[in-house]
């Protein structure tokens, strides 16, 4: 193979794991373009999957979880997760509300999809040590899933609640010997992690070999961030005062589906 062809070679491969690469950066500037419901409460059951006497006890637990310990613990159902798979929504859902306290990020989010099956415990970065993945997946297996199988959302959602309370406000030695929190054998790690970790290799290695990308990769994050920012401050000011408080989740948590 000749110098001329195997630069040829290289040129053409390079412009295809750009153009890949870009398709993923369409499809993560996509999330940030989902309608989000409005942050207008503690529970926002946009599915409207909770009855109003179930929702007022989760509720009411919620707010004595963050008066007593800070952590913002938000349960959101939806109608659709309008294409997308639930772990990115949730992450940018979770932005987007700003759950936490900004300088704690000890925010939580429990999504439930019930259109597409799906449930997921995201978890803010202040809380990953302690809200494991493990644990969520386990809260996620053994807590909700089962009972939204037998149509039980608002028991599953409660359940849920319980023990993610549970996890957050307990000594582990209290929690880790229950087997309703325990896993005999952990479980693979959450994909997502990993390919965030492929995505910024890409990255590194396509601003390297090609200098003018790195402007490119930068003016896309300029606008995500713009663009997180701007809806963030129009779902925040939901109805009863209720927001935010500034926080962030980098994709911590697990999902289930039944």
């Amino acid at each position: 193979m000749t110098a001329g062809s195997t630069t040829r070679l290289l040129a053409t491969g390079g412009r295809r794991v750009a153009g890949g690469f870009i398709a993923l950066l369409c499809a993560i500037v996509a999330v940030f373009a989902v309608n989000f419901p409005a942050l207008s409460g503690r529970v926002v059951d946009q599915a409207n999957i909770i009855p109003a006497a179930t929702r007022a006890a989760i509720e009411q637990k919620l707010a004595d979880l963050e008066a007593k310990s800070g952590i913002q613990l938000v349960v959101a159902t939806v109608t659709s997760l309008e294409g997308q798979e639930i772990e990115p929504y949730a992450n940018a859902l979770f932005r987007t509300w700003k759950l936490g306290q900004k300088e704690k990020n000890n925010g939580v989010l429990l999504l439930v999809a019930p259109k597409e099956h799906r449930v997921r415990i995201e978890v803010g970065y202040g809380l990953e040590g302690t809200l494991t993945d493990a644990l969520s997946k386990v809260i996620s297996s053994n807590a909700i899933t089962p009972r939204f199988k037998t149509g039980d959302f608002a028991g599953g959602i409660s359940r849920g609640v319980d023990d993610i309370i549970t996890v957050l406000t307990t000594d582990s030695a209290d929690w880790q010997p229950r087997p309703a929190l325990r896993l005999d054998n952990a479980p693979s790690s959450d994909p997502t992690n990993w390919i965030i970790f492929a995505v910024l290799l890409v990255v590194a290695a396509l601003c390297v070999v090609f200098p003018g990308f790195r402007w490119f990769v930068l003016n896309v994050a300029l606008n995500i961030l713009l663009s997180s920012g701007s809806s963030s401050s129009g779902s925040s000011s939901g109805g009863g005062g209720f927001s935010g408080g500034g926080g962030s989740s980098g994709g911590g948590g697990a999902s289930g589906s039944w």
